[in-house]
């Protein structure tokens, strides 16, 4: 079989602007924590390069890992000739790049429901997973030179639409085990957070969001301060909104992205968690491109608002991976 869509010219089109901000931020946090702790979290063994995903860790394995680096997909079957021929020279190049790239592969057979969400028709099959895009690559064996001609491709569009520059790899790391994280000595930071607390009784939601940021460009992994900047942007934003117009709004454009957000910003301040998490899950279904993404993005940053931990926000991941998927 010969391969099939080995181009990447397709794959700009599919980054929205705002997706692309989101993840070139994530990651210029994720090199700055790194820096400071001397590899930091995010270093792996090049063992760890190369993961087997099935459905239950499919958004933790490949889409969340897809906001650090990108992550190909390799669907194959034991019984399938051609997947044996692709599969080691997919594993070779993927630990040559050395943290660039990310090989997530899924058995067919054991995960039926997501080679039914990606459309594969035939094995082998390529994709790739860019901050939460999927993208096709190519379909059926294929030479070296050629899939690495699509893996630079694949590297560059990820660097510079959306800032992802990988995974550092430690050859002393062991597989499978996270390193022990450096001791990181706490900021002086009780000032500044102690102000945005007293900026956002005040009602002063940009002065909050500002003090926030204040810690954050320092000290990129503040827990709190994260916390406090998704709370005081989403009060910020909801601050001149007329909800009963936004509501209004809301029900007569149900395919409107915008309407729909500002409306869950609003079920979201008045405490309607999950109203807020199901309106832009349906919001993503009925719309697409920029529109879908903006969307997405938003849903994001709701998640952050409520918090990871929270059992409404685990049900909510899952249910826009079905959404996306």
């Amino acid at each position: 079989m010969q391969p099939r869509n080995m181009s990447m010219s397709g794959v700009v089109d599919l980054a929205a602007v705002k997706a692309a901000q989101e993840a070139k931020a994530k990651a210029e946090q994720a090199r700055a924590e790194a820096a400071r702790q001397g590899g930091g979290p995010g270093a792996v063994s090049s063992a760890d390069l190369v993961i087997d995903v099935d459905e239950a860790g499919f958004e933790r394995d490949v889409l969340q890992r897809s906001t650090e680096v990108p992550v190909v997909i390799d669907f194959w079957a034991e019984w399938c000739e051609p997947c044996k021929q692709l599969s080691p020279v997919l594993e070779q190049l993927v630990v040559e790049y050395n943290g660039r790239l990310l090989l997530a592969k899924i058995d067919v057979d054991a995960n039926q429901m997501l080679m039914q969400q990606f459309g594969v028709q035939g094995i082998p099959a390529v994709f790739a997973v860019v901050a939460g895009q999927a993208l096709p690559l190519f379909q059926g064996a294929a030479g070296k030179e050629q899939i690495q001609q699509t893996l630079d491709q694949l590297v560059q569009v990820a660097e510079q639409r959306f800032g992802l520059t990988g995974l550092t790899v430690d050859p002393d790391a062991r597989p499978g085990v996270a390193p022990e994280p450096a001791a990181v000595p706490a900021g002086p930071y009780d000032a500044l957070l102690e102000a945005a607390v007293h900026a956002l009784d005040a009602g002063d939601f940009g002065g909050a969001v500002q003090a926030y940021k204040n810690v954050l460009s320092d000290d990129p992994g503040n827990s709190e301060a994260k916390l406090g900047l998704a709370q005081a942007e989403l009060l910020q934003r909801v601050q001149n909104l007329d909800p009963q117009r936004t509501r209004k709004e809301a029900a007569e454009k149900p395919g409107d992205a915008q309407a729909q957000i500002a409306a869950a910003d609003l079920d979201l301040v008045g405490g309607h968690v999950e109203d807020a998490f199901g309106r832009l899950i349906d919001t993503v279904r009925r719309t697409a491109g920029d529109e879908r993404d903006a969307v997405r993005l938003r849903l994001l940053e709701l998640f952050e608002v409520v918090g990871a931990d929270d059992p409404r926000v685990s049900a909510a991941r899952r249910a826009l991976s079905r959404a996306l998927f």
